[in-house]
């Protein structure tokens, strides 16, 4: 066959390919269906579960089983994300309701990973068999191919609750995440049945108000305070928005030498794994900081019988003051960020509450009228078989002397569905006549023929009659609720109220409309301290007292030495023009021989882009733009020299730019030239305000380069200039030359140190 070319716009192939596979991550992977708030892999597993016969009442599988059987026959991707979808539904801590009884490790709240699925064992929980898979043999919902055609699958499970309320979902798709926090299933439940009898039999329009009388917010299963209850209306009304969670903290007084305790009972759902190490860490960084004195040790018992985070307590602590600091500081209270996004009518859509609720009773009518109309044909098919048995027995021995008198199974069956007797023999004339006029139907000849004689018993046949009068009341009942959706409501909401009984749980998650976690402002006891930076950029501070002890050392060990009170900032000066600024009480307080933090966690400040070329407090620079004008001198390493008052860089921002650079330029140094005031002549005027005097004695700037080319020149040639500026060259460099030093001396040099020749070199 000849190749042909097709030709088309590559844009247009490439935006058609990224939509096809955006629209199959969304719908096929990542968003869970409105009908059974499963996702395609949560749907697989359970129903590969059920084909596997893990009921509740049988014992554990290995989970190496179920993940094979759910990738081979129904989802063909990786067995670790089959695997992890596993362990997340036996999970009680992030499901309402755990679907899979696991056994075995299968993680922790605390985020242990769950063991390897060779390891684990898990079947199917009671739940998840009579509320997710009671009723997938009762043609309730379409069976679609599997991915190569070899079996199939159901296209979603016939769940009888709003699971997507139950047990929330989380994913992220292509352009799109969905977050939907857990509820309470009785509250879920109630709501459910209102609307069913208000907007389904009563055929009004139910409103959100009504709904969350009966269901008032999420229910997290780690328990928690929801602290903006009266912003839950919102957040239902369009279906996203964000709800403040706390964990819930319990005082303990102390008894004996005991001392009183804060314990964390309740986490927030957000600090679910890994981040209750880090919250007990960022205490940890509270206390170290001195940020929160009051808090002597923290320790975590907690145990399979719950969360158990244990806070010490100095005597007469602030226990709101502590409350308040680790509900604005840590995890302890957090943002759950709602979007209520699910695959509705093929396509993924943002509902309300009252629009979950409506596709939720849509989806249960139309699985109860295929049940029951299931369930219907069947109790029909029963009662003709048991119509022909029942009429079988009345004529016994004629169907017995058809059967004796028939040469094969062909001849006895045409004769009691079509009353053929030709070729029968018969004892008498007259059961010739009799057998003609049977007419049996062919389900009832087929019953007949595979009767057993057993079933000719007196007691047998009594079964028989009490049987056909069972179906002729079920074909009734049936009838009457396909017929009646007030009926087919009924049973929908007698079913609700059996699960609620059977599964039905107490609330765990308060919810309040609390105040604002408010820090007060403590008055800050001064102290006098010595910060070091060592060479590898670790800083801490020291007591003043333990320097001087050890100052020789302390000098020797470190780069940087600094005297400083706890309440200063420190200001850092780069290579890259900015100016950092760091809070001294950021800084952990160690002894001597420990260990400070990396300078690039207290700020901005990124040590693998830019070096630190000048250190000094925020107090000096304060001081620098009273006594003097122009008081910082930058220079850069291609010979840029600008004078600047340092009233520019007394800011609140903690990073912003001190100076701009040419193409390829690097700040050398700053210097201040208010601490030269040894070396510069300042002088009043009548107002007070001192200035720079360069007439009393000379201030000379030395620039030295690599090439050890060296310059000398006045200071007072040196323009002033804002932070934005450039600067003015100060030194003509020879080809690939850089400034090494800058230096601001007083008095007259003797000798000649350089002069400028037409190439600006010694």
């Amino acid at each position: 066959m000849p190749e042909q070319i097709v030709k088309t716009e590559y844009s247009e192939v490439m935006q058609k390919s990224y939509i096809d596979y955006s629209m199959s991550v969304i719908t096929a992977r990542a968003l869970p269906d409105i009908r059974d708030g499963l996702k395609p892999v949560q749907r697989r597993v359970l129903y590969a579960m059920d084909q596997l016969g893990l009921n509740a009442d049988k014992p554990h599988r290995k989970s190496a089983r179920i993940v094979g059987d759910a990738m081979g026959k129904y989802h063909p991707h990786g067995d670790s994300s089959i695997y992890e979808t596993l362990v997340v539904m036996s999970q009680d801590f992030k499901k309402g309701m755990a679907l899979v009884d696991g056994h075995g490790n299968f993680g922790s709240i605390e985020g242990d990973g769950a063991a390897a699925m060779r390891y684990t064992e898990a079947k199917l929980k009671k739940f998840t068999q009579e509320v997710f898979l009671s009723d997938l043999d009762k043609d309730v919902v379409d069976f679609i191919p599997n991915f190569d055609g070899s079996e199939t699958e159901p296209e979603v499970l016939p769940v009888k609750i709003p699971n997507i309320l139950v047990n929330g979902a989380d994913g992220i798709a292509v352009g799109m995440v969905t977050n939907i926090p857990t509820h309470n299933l009785g509250e879920v439940i109630d709501a459910s049945i209102h609307y069913l009898n208000e907007a389904v039999i009563g055929k009004r329009e139910v409103s959100l108000e009504e709904l969350m009388n009966l269901l008032p917010g999420p229910d997290f299963p780690t328990g928690g305070i929801v602290i903006n209850k009266s912003e839950l209306a919102d957040i239902y009304r369009s279906g996203s928005g964000k709800i403040k969670i706390r964990g819930r903290l319990e005082f303990e007084q102390g008894k004996g030498r005991n001392k009183d305790r804060l314990v964390i009972t309740e986490i927030p759902y957000t600090m679910i794994g890994n981040n209750i190490s880090k919250f007990m860490q960022d205490v940890y960084s509270l206390a170290e900081s001195r940020q929160l004195t009051e808090v002597t040790d923290i320790s975590n018992e907690s145990s399979k019988d719950g969360i158990r985070i244990v806070l010490e307590l100095k005597k007469d602590a602030d226990i709101d003051y502590v409350k308040n600091l680790l509900y604005k500081k840590t995890k302890l209270e957090d943002t759950f960020g709602v979007n209520m996004l699910a695959i509705a009518d093929g396509k993924p859509e943002t509902l309300g509450l009252v629009d979950i609720l409506k596709r939720y009773s849509d989806y249960q009518i139309d699985l109860n009228t295929r049940k029951y109309t299931t369930l219907l044909k069947k109790e029909e098919e029963k009662r003709e078989v048991q119509e022909g048995l029942i009429r079988a027995v009345d004529v016994i021995d004629l169907i017995i002397e058809i059967l004796r008198g028939s040469k094969n199974q062909a001849m006895a069956k045409d004769c009691l569905i079509n009353g053929v007797t030709d070729g029968i023999k018969f004892k008498i004339k007259e059961s010739e006549k009799q057998a003609a006029e049977l007419h049996f139907t062919e389900r009832q000849t087929d019953a007949i023929l595979s009767m057993r004689l057993y079933r000719l018993i007196g007691l047998e046949i009594e079964q028989l009659q009490a049987d056909y009068e069972k179906c002729l009341k079920a074909i009734k009942e049936y009838t009457k609720i396909l017929k009646s959706k007030k009926a087919m409501v009924n049973v929908i909401i007698k079913e609700l109220e059996k699960i609620k009984k059977d599964f039905g749980y107490e609330r765990r998650t308060l919810l309040e409309d609390a105040e604002a976690a408010v820090i007060p402002d403590k008055p800050v006891e001064i102290s006098e301290l010595v910060m070091l930076m060592d060479k590898f950029g670790y800083v801490k501070t020291i007591d003043k007292s333990v320097f001087e002890k050890n100052e020789e050392t302390a000098i020797s060990e470190n780069k940087t030495v600094l005297h400083v009170l706890n309440t200063d900032k420190i200001c850092l000066f780069t290579s890259k023009g900015n100016m950092h600024r760091i809070n001294v009480a950021d800084m952990p307080q160690k002894k001597l021989k420990e260990k400070g933090v990396p300078i690039d966690n207290l700020g901005n400040f990124k040590s693998s882009q830019e070096d630190i070329v000048y250190m000094c407090l925020s107090k000096e620079l304060d001081e620098a733009a009273v006594m003097a004008e122009d008081s910082l001198l930058f220079v850069t390493k291609k010979a840029f020299v600008k004078r600047v008052c340092a009233s520019e860089f007394i800011v609140s921002k903690r990073t912003i730019a001190a100076t701009k650079l040419s193409a390829g330029d690097e700040l050398l140094t700053v210097i201040n030239l208010y601490e030269h005031k040894s070396a510069l002549a300042l002088t009043t005027d009548g107002s007070g305000q001192m200035s720079l005097d360069t007439g009393t004695e000379d201030q000379t700037v030395v620039l030295e380069s690599k090439s050890k080319y060296k310059l000398r020149f006045p200071l007072s040639e040196i323009p002033a200039k804002k932070k934005t500026a450039v600067g003015v060259r100060g030194m003509k460099l020879g080809e690939g030359d850089v400034l090494k030093s800058a230096e601001v001396v007083k008095g007259k040099v003797k000798g000649t140190i350089g002069h400028r020749d037409s190439k600006g070199r010694k």
